[in-house]
């Protein structure tokens, strides 16, 4: 059941600065989260180990894509990173002449450090707020999180976390 805070009438450009903001500060976060890896990863291979993680594979036209660089530069990035042992490359099943990024173990490794480093980062701040306010928090980036998506009531996708707020300590 939703929580409901008094608010005061928002406007949607008084939201869009306070959501600046916040990314502002989560990106010192997050950059707090990466160096804290005994190797740290370039930012832009960082998002490259995302978007190859969050798809198992992918080929580089659609790595690209998800990371709005040209195929040249991709194929650079997945040099370096196959270089440093964090991806592998190798031929599509479905089509012969398509390359096909996976990341390594040490892909895996790096990333799920990365990002344990980050929910450290993250949990510290959140254990500052009371449960109502992490509760609130919760339910508005689930929103902000649907709205981005595309998806809202009765769209796929919608409340797809299965997570009770009344759970959240």
């Amino acid at each position: 059941m939703p929580h409901s805070f008094p608010l005061p009438p928002l406007h949607s450009t008084q939201v869009a600065a306070e959501a600046s903001a916040l990314l502002e500060m989560l990106d010192v976060l997050w950059g707090r989260g990466q160096e804290a890896v005994p190797s740290p990863v370039p930012p832009s291979q960082l998002r490259a180990l995302t978007v190859i993680d969050e798809r198992e594979a992918v080929n580089l036209r659609d790595l690209g894509e998800a990371l709005g660089s040209t195929p040249p530069s991709v194929s650079r990035l997945c040099d370096r990173l196959e270089a440093a042992g964090l991806v592998q490359r190798s031929r599509a099943t479905a089509n012969r002449r398509e390359v096909e990024v996976r990341l390594s173990r040490s892909g895996r490794g790096v990333l799920a450090s990365v990002r344990a480093a980050r929910a450290r980062e993250l949990e510290t701040v959140l254990a500052r707020l009371s449960r109502e306010e992490r509760g609130a928090l919760f339910e508005g980036l689930a929103a902000f999180r649907d709205a981005a998506a595309g998806t809202g009531p009765g769209r796929p996708g919608h409340g797809r976390t299965g997570v009770d707020v009344s759970d959240i300590a």
